[in-house]
This record gives C-alpha cells, structure tokens and sequence, in this order.
C-alpha cells in the first residue's frame, strides 16, 4: 500500500467513514434537475477569478459573497425565490434550520474545470452541496504526518453532500476535472459573529 493509498469510502454498514460528512442519492428528480439547470444557466455567472487567475468555471453568489481578489467578505442580493425551496429541502436535509442558509453559490464547470484542494472560508460553517449534470468526484484529504490520508466520494447526478464538523475542519476537498458540462449549488451557514 502506497503512503497516500484512498481510504475505503464506507465501512460494512455503508456509513461514510470521514465523521461530519453526510450524502444522499436521488435528491432532485431529473425535471428539477433540469429547472435547476436552466435557472443557473439564466442567472447570469461570471468567471471565477483568484487573484489575477480566471478559472475555467463560472459562478454566481447569493446571501453573501468572498472577493478572492480583494479578500473581501460582503453581503449580496438574497437567494431568488427559485432557489429559496431548494435551499430549504437541502436545510432539512442536514438537519438545519432553513433560515440558517445564508449564502448560495452556483458553478457553471465547463470542460477541463475542476475545483483544486481547499477548505472553505471560515466564515462559514455547514456546507450543502447538490451536483447536477455529469458524474463527478469529490477528493477529501488530510495531512497525516508525513502523508496525505485520501478519500473519494463519486457525486452521482442529482444527489447531495453536507460536510461539519471533522471533514469540515480537518480534510481539504476538491473536485476532479470533468470532460462533460456540470452544475452544482453549495449552500452554507455562517459562522458567528456574522450571524444569520
């Protein structure tokens, strides 16, 4: 076994093995996934920049947005009613309050796009991600001494994620490049002092 070998992805009762990290197949059906997709394809994305990089995949924030080339952390307009219903079924999902939702991001990935290794903002607090479109991965590691412990999560199509606690705090994620176009949404708290 190499030093960075993948963990087994659940364990013989079919629970994930990183603690805080939740998924659900089938979430949306194949008509919401197709209004969702729609809806994130008319709502006017924008390149994401990091510093002076332009990635290959577009977004759209609601509720609050991060300026990565500004490192700044702002209010912006509220989630639109096509993505409040949503917002608050992926709440109940993760067993929140819906009004604890406070920001949404969209992701248009076109080919080649992927998300590198990170952990969100620590402004937040819950994230709830919906994966729409193509199959994709979803890495998680964490640094073990002088090693990376690995995980894999396949995100099926119209399913869901929501990452607490320990796979919050302690393991970076990222997204696999894809070939064929995906959507998603990520849906996440705030941490205080921020507040609702």
């Amino acid at each position: 076994m190499s030093a960075d070998a993948p963990l087994a992805q659940t364990d013989l009762f079919g629970a994930p093995l990183l603690p805080g990290l939740a998924t659900g197949a089938g979430f949306l059906t194949e008509t919401e996934e197709i209004e969702l997709i729609a809806h994130i394809e008319g709502a006017e994305l924008t390149p994401f920049r990091f510093q002076q990089w332009e990635g290959k995949r577009l977004t759209r924030s609601y509720g609050w947005h991060y300026d990565f080339e500004k490192s700044a952390f702002s209010r912006t307009e509220a989630l639109p009613p096509w993505l409040r219903p949503v917002a608050d079924r992926a709440a109940r999902f993760a067993n929140l309050a819906p009004e604890s939702i406070a920001q949404a991001l969209l992701i248009t990935y076109g080919p080649g796009a992927g998300i590198g290794w990170h952990r969100d903002r620590p402004v937040f607090e819950h994230v709830i991600g919906i994966s729409l479109g193509s199959p994709a991965t979803m890495r998680f590691r964490r640094r073990k001494a002088e090693r990376f412990e690995r995980f894999a999560l396949p995100l099926a199509p119209r399913s869901i994620y929501h990452l607490k606690d320990e796979v919050r705090t302690e393991w970076e994620h990222s997204i696999a490049a894809m070939d064929e176009p995906r959507w998603s949404i990520t849906l996440r708290t705030l941490r205080d002092p921020y507040g609702p």
